[in-house]
């Protein structure tokens, strides 16, 4: 658990360290004070569920608050589900590609810790973008999804690039709670 002291909260919050001291003092921020002295100090998850509480940005925290996901679709219905069921309330970012292209320029801008690829945009083009995300070593970490079609056909490839695959239809609250579950093995996530 990492924790920070009223010194580290006040450059984060870009306030004074009385203001966080009074913070802390009045409850409103969470933490404890070390025995013996009067340090206080604030543990990561407090720190964060306050800032969210009072709409202040997160800063350098962003990266370790929320899990960012990125679906490469062009199913509108899918893309809906999906913002309903990991709202950014529940500490989730979403960021949405209909195209590779799309994907490719969002995974740079976005660095998602998983991406939900749904086959139905192409096989090929679904490939392409499975092995382009593997052949990145800054992607090495990010969890792959792929949604594939219940179309009758049977679909071959090497699957061992892809963390996990569901297979339409399917419900979409599977996947968030799939989702939040491979995530959360990896980061503490803060509601």
């Amino acid at each position: 658990m990492k924790v920070f002291t009223t010194g580290q909260v006040a450059k984060i919050c870009k306030v004074a360290p009385r203001t966080v001291s009074k913070w802390f003092d009045s409850g409103r921020l969470k933490g404890y004070r070390i025995p013996g002295s009067q340090d206080r100090r604030i543990p990561r998850e407090y720190l964060i569920r306050f800032l969210k509480e009072h709409g202040m940005p997160l800063g350098d925290l962003e990266d370790e608050a929320y899990a960012k996901v990125l679906l490469v679709s062009q199913d509108q219905l899918l893309v809906e589900n999906l913002k309903r069921e990991l709202p950014p309330e529940r500490s989730f970012k979403l960021a949405f590609a209909a195209s590779g292209f799309e994907a490719g320029i969002q995974a740079e801008s976005f660095h998602p810790d998983a991406m939900v690829v749904d086959f139905a945009i192409g096989r090929t083009e679904a490939l392409q973008i499975c092995q382009n995300l593997r052949r990145n070593a800054e992607y090495a970490d990010t969890i792959l999804i792929a949604l594939l079609p219940d179309d009758g056909s049977s679909i071959s490839f090497d699957r061992s690039a892809i963390n996990e695959t569901f297979k339409k239809p399917f419900d979409t609250a599977l996947l968030a709670e799939r989702l939040r579950t491979l995530i959360g093995a990896r980061k503490e996530l803060v509601r």
